[in-house]
């Protein structure tokens, strides 16, 4: 698995949150089955509604912190212009 940043949403146009991971499936499924304790948890942030691959953890985790240094219009922006309909992306990262 690549190194991927992504956002998970409590649901269109809700809380977000910016992560960073070695293995998207199964983050995102830890995100969707409330295994993550804290912030997500506490806000139901269970849908992944955008990810973005580098190419190694380095470049992952300095976007990540590009993103989450950004103002939530930008986070909108990026989720809006790969997922405008905010679906949830997790049967696509499963199932290709």
């Amino acid at each position: 698995m690549h190194p991927t940043i992504y956002m998970v949403a409590s649901g269109r146009n809700g809380t977000i949150y910016v992560g960073v991971t070695s293995n998207l499936p199964r983050r995102a499924w830890e995100h969707r089955e409330g295994l993550m304790d804290g912030f997500t948890k506490r806000y139901g942030c269970k849908l992944l509604v955008w990810f973005e691959a580098a190419d190694t953890m380095e470049a992952a985790i300095l976007r990540e912190k590009q993103i989450k240094a950004g103002s939530r219009a930008k986070k909108l922006a990026l989720i809006e212009a790969m997922n405008p309909g905010w679906h949830d992306l997790y049967e696509q990262i499963m199932h290709g």
